[in-house]
């Protein structure tokens, strides 16, 4: 199904694009074919003149009123179809941020003929007049939720349409196939060159190349957009809440001599080179004597399951000993920095021991008390996942579903070619160029279902 095949809605919505809560401001939006009727039959302004008499992208100062009674003083901002947003009329309400201003207000435009709006349904409207594409909507989210100023140029990028025209002009390239063979088999009477089949092969053999390349980098836009989830585990007591607030430059997590003293797991992200690292302070493993220990530690193995990088900590202070080789077993699969703390002390570990276990990983020392081995750590962290000559400006994929779907497209595109080399009857040979375009365009939402919308827009916020 394509863009023009969806109506737009007939309903005028509203929502609040601002967080709830107190603040200065509150922004009210709404966008419909009745926008400006409803805001009319509630706005006063100053100056006496009708809503339908302003002209487009103009702020208009008045206030807010229920049957005379004012509500707020608001600056109104009028944007006319075509050039707006969602292409359809927008009037975006300033009021100033209480709670009850803003509910009140909302509740007024309800009464008067809105209702309210579903999660990304402004966008929504936005991708469903044609303003913007799938790909392009979704880095509309990319965008809202950046946590580095890498991840926010590719979702930027995104949204100027860099990523479209690329998957469009490949999707392009298989649909021209598509053309030419079914040419050939709706019309074998027609003076057509039939010997066309190792063209057809070397044209896929270019589009896998270019699907390749956009394929190759998109890991790397993964780890922009979602970050790296990144656990400190240890025993207890060898300073994983010390590292925690190191990194962090200040003191998130309880640090005391006590053993144990993290009960549950801590979270937060810091940005180590422009890439985005998830991190996870866990509770100290160790035997279990009671539920409420059981119950950290369980949680602390069920983090480091699911973790991209575990960073080991061990006490420089303090040999090995069977808690310490218990973890080490624990994590000798999994991608793992060894992280010897406690450096500004005496050093009694066995280093010789531990490379025994680990043959592999790369030891970083460190002294979290005194903020000593930080930049060793994080340039290590750095180099485990972005090596190479990749750079964030020229990652074209970053989003799950875009990277899933290209990499059918690829399959598809291998397969065909395969076909084409095998001299394989022509029908087959466009059966699976037509699931490569396809595959490329539920990127773009060339092709889409409302079931693959609901679920993209679900996860913006009401107001956007």
């Amino acid at each position: 199904m394509r863009v023009r095949d969806i109506a737009g809605s007939n309903d005028t919505i509203v929502a609040l694009s601002t967080p709830p809560g107190e603040n200065g401001i509150g922004i009210v939006r709404l966008s419909g074919p009745s926008t400006l009727e409803i805001v009319d039959k509630v706005f006063l302004p100053r100056n006496g003149a009708r809503l339908s008499e302003f002209k487009s992208h103009t702020i208009h100062y008045g206030h807010i009123a229920d049957n005379g009674r004012v509500i707020d003083e608001v600056l109104l901002m009028v944007m006319r179809a075509p050039k707006t947003y969602t292409r359809e009329d927008i009037v975006e309400v300033n009021c100033h941020g209480g709670v009850v201003a803003v509910k009140e207000i909302l509740d007024l435009f309800v009464c008067a003929g809105a209702r309210i709006a579903e999660p990304g349904e402004f966008t929504k409207r936005a991708f469903m007049s044609g303003r913007i594409d799938l790909a392009q909507a979704e880095a509309v989210l990319d965008i809202i939720t950046s946590r580095t100023s890498d991840g926010l140029k590719m979702a930027q990028r995104q949204l100027n349409g860099e990523t479209s025209r690329m998957l469009k002009k490949i999707r392009s390239g298989l649909l021209d196939i598509i053309a030419e063979i079914e040419a050939f088999i709706n019309f074998p009477d027609e003076d057509l060159d039939i010997d066309k089949t190792s063209s057809f092969e070397a044209a896929l053999e270019g589009i896998k190349r270019d699907l390749s390349g956009i394929i190759d980098s998109s890991d790397k836009g993964l780890i922009l957009r979602e970050g790296i989830t990144t656990v400190i585990c240890g025993k207890p007591n060898v300073g994983k809440s010390s590292l925690m607030n190191s990194f962090l430059r200040q003191k998130r997590a309880i640090v005391t001599p006590v053993p144990g003293t993290t009960r549950d797991t801590i979270e937060e992200v810091i940005n180590v080179d422009g890439i985005p690292l998830k991190i996870v302070d866990t509770a100290g493993i160790m035997h279990a004597e009671d539920e409420l220990t059981r119950e950290s530690v369980d949680r602390s193995r069920h983090y480091m399951q699911g973790a991209d990088l575990i960073l080991l900590v061990l006490d420089s202070s303090d040999k090995l000993n069977q808690q310490d080789l218990d973890i080490i077993d624990m994590v000798k699969d999994k991608k793992t920095l060894v992280v010897i703390n406690k450096t500004d002390l005496p050093e009694v570990l066995q280093i010789d021991k531990i490379k025994s276990h680990l043959h592999d990983r790369k030891i970083i020392r460190v002294s979290a008390k005194e903020g000593m081995g930080l930049d060793d750590l994080k340039k290590a962290i750095y180099d485990i996942f972005w090596s190479g000559e990749v750079t964030a400006e020229n990652i074209l994929l970053s989003n799950s579903r875009h990277i899933e779907a290209a990499r059918r497209a690829f399959e598809f595109v291998e397969k065909a070619r395969r076909a084409a080399a095998e001299r394989t009857p022509w029908e087959i040979l466009a059966v699976d160029i037509k699931d490569g375009a396809q595959a490329l365009g539920t990127i773009t939402g060339e092709v889409f279902d409302e079931d693959l919308l609901d679920t993209i827009f679900s996860r913006f916020c009401i107001g956007k």
